[in-house]
């Protein structure tokens, strides 16, 4: 007998003890049972996209730092009218003998000065600042409104796609500058007017982008495939579609504030903006640029640091939520 017979003999042998010691003790083989909990744990993820978006954005921080500057303003700006010790913006202060405290460098009673008739800017520059910040969120919330609406229907239904390019070519060769200057001189001068103004075509650019952003995913597998089991579009816009666009919206609305802000600035450094009994940056910054080669050059420097931090501070948080909203960030 060879080699190969004596090594397969033994296999046999120790096989067969294998098997009648296993059957004197448990059967060889048993059915596999189906455990649902078993199955469901296996498949468990504790994957939360907005915990992974916040976590990505607290990694950031220069972004988190800006982001506690930008809440100390909007809460500071509300709280100081109530503060004790506080003067009303438009007060024209006098001294003991019914003078004028006019220019008045900064100092332990006027923490800012004074302006050229006496009004406190502490108190104007945090009125301005309110004033301003207000515009800038309602104008960028009107656009993102109208602006996601109209893309989502320009983009996503083909009907209407030609009839919004129309739209869209006649509005966009208008130049907003000229639209919000003529609709200044058409209202009178107030918030709301400036805020409807800037409203007018500020939504364009949005739509526009959206439909782009939409064109690019519309048709891609998972939507076709919920079209085909007869989701309505509805459900399909607001569960495939917003969704993946939470990163973009999110940074333009971000952009959208300080660009507002910025528009009511110029269109008060061109004499169509606020009146001036209504404070804001842009009347406090028109007022305080002709006075920069002068001792008086203050009265331009305190409204002007309070809106490059805001401005950069929203462009930065704006710019770091977009990264850390895109899940190709998230771990």
């Amino acid at each position: 007998m060879t080699v190969f017979g004596h090594k397969s003999v033994k296999l046999e042998n120790s096989l067969s003890e294998s098997i009648k010691g296993a059957s004197n003790q448990q059967e060889l083989f048993e059915f596999a049972v189906y455990d649902e909990g078993s199955a469901e744990k296996a498949g468990y993820s504790n994957y939360s996209y907005w915990k992974s978006t916040i976590q990505a954005f607290l990694n950031n921080k220069i972004a988190v730092f800006l982001l506690g500057v930008i809440l100390f303003v909007l809460l500071f700006t509300s709280i100081q009218p109530f503060l004790p010790g506080q003067i009303d913006p438009n007060l024209v202060n006098n001294d003991g003998k019914g003078m004028q405290i006019i220019n008045q460098q900064p100092d332990g009673t006027f923490w800012f000065g004074t302006n050229s008739i006496g009004q406190d800017l502490w108190s104007r520059v945090w009125a301005g600042t309110r004033t301003s910040i207000t515009i800038g969120f309602l104008v960028a919330l009107i656009e993102a409104a109208v602006g996601i609406t109209v893309g989502v229907l320009w983009g996503y239904v083909r009907k209407l796609d030609y009839i919004f390019t129309e739209i869209y070519n006649v509005l966009d060769n208008i130049p907003s500058t000229i639209v919000l200057i003529l609709f200044s001189y058409i209202m009178k001068p107030s918030v709301t007017s400036l805020i409807i103004g800037m409203s007018l075509t500020r939504w364009i650019g949005m739509a526009r982008f959206i439909r782009n952003q939409i064109l690019i995913i519309r048709d891609r597998d998972y939507n076709l495939a919920s079209r085909c089991l007869g989701t309505p579009t509805g459900r399909i816009v607001f569960r495939n579609l917003l969704p993946y666009l939470v990163s973009v919206i999110m940074l333009r609305m971000a952009l959208a504030i300080p660009e507002a802000i910025g528009s009511e600035v110029f269109i008060t450094y061109i004499g169509l903006g606020l009146p001036v009994d209504i404070p804001s940056l842009g009347n406090l910054i028109t007022t305080g640029r002709s006075l920069l080669t002068t001792s008086l050059r203050y009265q331009l420097l305190f409204p002007t640091v309070v809106l490059s931090i805001v401005t950069i501070s929203f462009y930065i948080i704006g710019n770091a939520f977009a990264d850390a909203a895109d899940p190709k960030n998230h771990v």
